[in-house]
């Protein structure tokens, strides 16, 4: 199974709309896939599941072995301040060692309202799933000016929608 992880805890983010939109690519080429949010993670788990607290946390635990239950994964990643979210990596970090997102396949698709699309954002995170042995795919779509590009929660822009079908397709054969 595939797990999407919208990489932000912002409510009613776009990063969402993405993940839903991308959860309909691979339905319609039939791959059963979960969408997570970190919007759904415990509001204390920074104090209660990291470090010293590694795993006894249960809500977070529980998120987690979601996570862990799939083979592959799709990152829909925001640019913030230049980067990914610190909610993304500070849930890396609360994971347990060794890391299991080791020698797992992903995805990374970025978004921006700037025109960039997230393009530095997928690389600090590639660096850290490099690092953590996670194999990304080499096609990651970077989806700038991203309110331009929809309309009544769609993506509007036709070579954005061929990206996430080339890279879903990738994927499925990665």
């Amino acid at each position: 199974m595939i797990k999407i992880i919208v990489g932000t805890n912002r409510k009613n983010a776009v990063s969402k709309t993405i993940a839903e939109l991308y959860q309909s690519i691979l339905q319609n080429k039939g791959v059963e896939s979960e969408i997570l949010e970190l919007l759904h993670l415990p509001g204390d788990f920074i104090e209660t599941a990291l470090y010293e607290n590694n795993g006894k946390n249960e809500d977070y635990n529980s998120f987690l072995q979601k996570v862990k239950e799939g083979d592959k994964y799709v990152f829909i990643v925001p640019e913030y301040n230049g980067s990914f979210p610190g909610i993304l990596k500070t849930f890396i970090d609360g994971m347990s060692y060794p890391n299991p997102l080791k020698n797992k396949k992903s995805a990374l698709v970025g978004l921006s309202s700037g025109i960039g699309g997230g393009g530095i954002a997928l690389s600090h995170l590639t660096d850290i799933f490099h690092y953590l042995g996670m194999h990304v795919l080499a096609l990651k779509p970077k989806l700038g000016q991203i309110e331009r590009n929809m309309s009544d929660n769609l993506l509007t822009n036709k070579l954005y929608l061929e990206l996430l079908h080339q890279q879903a397709d990738m994927l499925i054969e990665f």
